[in-house]
């Protein structure tokens, strides 16, 4: 069999959306993001790479499902899989075509950022295991052309994903603002509303958003304006104002996916409970003591302290339609596994019917 080499990566919450693409092929934002990425435990996506001469092309599998990459037919998000793979593949004189094997420890499709850890995983590995010699700030240059926000998953800790100016996207990468010790008390305590995949993909919202929507076009400076407030909230570790800008910046995107046509509605009615019970927690409190937010998804993320940890916990215990709660702290940026981690074994192998 050949050598199999295996990476892990996490997804990140962003409390700055972004949302609308000034470069659909390059994955360009119309505006800047801030993140923060979350802790494997329980937020993971585990990838598996072999190459192997028997293949007769690039093969992938997501969560046990093949993966239709190769086909000019394939879905975008697979072409820049399959364009990525190609272009690091001749980047190494790699030859030998490709088996990926890919497992989310979470539900993939419902707006938890499963391709943001997925893009990154497989980045950081084919980086690694076809001994690329490329710095992270170039990594996340090529995680972002297959999924946007994978960019901010290469660093740990708090992350500022800068929309750049260049048409060539060379200047639109993540960086750290500051690593998970800066801030450590910081959490993500996520509210499962609804596990299944979303009607409206992110790439489909990003470019009917933009197209049919009369308040996007003050969305891009809006959220610059809270990019920047909370990259200064961060430093001085500020939660109150952070926590109003997050909050903030959820409630815009969200109005500008509203205002879309047709209307893309990702937030339910329990998504809207847990906005309320937010307000009422933080009213009860005298200052903001959690930030809700939610990405393409009716699932809430909900940034607090963990001197609050309870008093949040509490709050989504008291709604039934809640139907899991996974509390994440801050995390590091992807790391290689070792081989009893690995995703390709002889039994996948024969169970799949394939020969590497």
């Amino acid at each position: 069999m050949a050598n199999v080499y295996t990476a892990l990566a996490t997804p990140n919450i962003a409390f700055v959306k972004y949302w609308g693409k000034r470069d659909g092929k390059l994955n360009l934002p119309n505006n800047s993001s801030i993140s923060m990425t979350l802790s494997e435990e329980k937020l993971n996506t585990t990838t598996s790479v072999a190459f192997s001469a028997k293949l007769t092309e690039d093969v992938m599998f997501i969560n046990g499902e093949r993966q239709d990459i190769a086909s000019p037919a394939a879905a975008e998000k697979s072409k820049f899989i399959q364009d990525i793979l190609s272009l690091m593949k001749e980047r190494a004189g790699m030859r030998e075509h490709a088996l990926v094997v890919s497992q989310n420890s979470f539900p993939t499709g419902s707006g938890i950022a499963s391709s943001a850890s997925g893009a990154a995983a497989l980045s950081f590995l084919l980086a690694n295991a076809l001994k690329l010699d490329m710095q992270q700030k170039e990594i996340s240059v090529i995680a972002r052309r297959i999924s946007g926000s994978a960019c901010r998953s290469m660093y740990g800790g708090l992350v500022k994903w800068q929309r750049g100016e260049l048409d060539d996207g060379s200047d639109s990468y993540a960086f750290q603002i500051a690593d998970k010790d800066h801030w450590p008390e910081l959490m993500d305590i996520v509210a499962i509303v609804d596990p299944g995949k979303k009607k409206v993909s992110s790439s489909e919202g990003h470019a009917l958003t933009m197209k049919t929507s009369e308040l996007y076009e003050a969305r891009p400076r809006t959220a610059e304006r809270h990019a920047s407030a909370i990259e200064d909230a961060i430093k001085r570790r500020d939660f109150n104002e952070m926590a109003y800008n997050i909050m903030k910046d959820s409630n815009n995107m969200h109005a500008t996916m509203l205002d879309t046509w047709p209307p893309i509605m990702y937030l339910t009615d329990v998504s809207r409970e847990i906005i309320y019970s937010v307000h009422e927690l933080n009213t009860a409190a005298g200052e903001n003591i959690a930030a809700y937010t939610f990405d393409a998804g009716s699932n809430a993320h909900i940034i607090t302290t963990e001197k609050h940890e309870k008093d949040v916990m509490d709050m989504l215990k008291g709604m039934e339609a809640v139907r899991n709660i996974i509390s994440a702290r801050q995390g590091d940026g992807p790391r290689m596994l070792g081989d009893g981690d690995a995703l390709i074994t002889p039994e996948f192998l024969r169970l799949k019917g394939l020969e590497i």
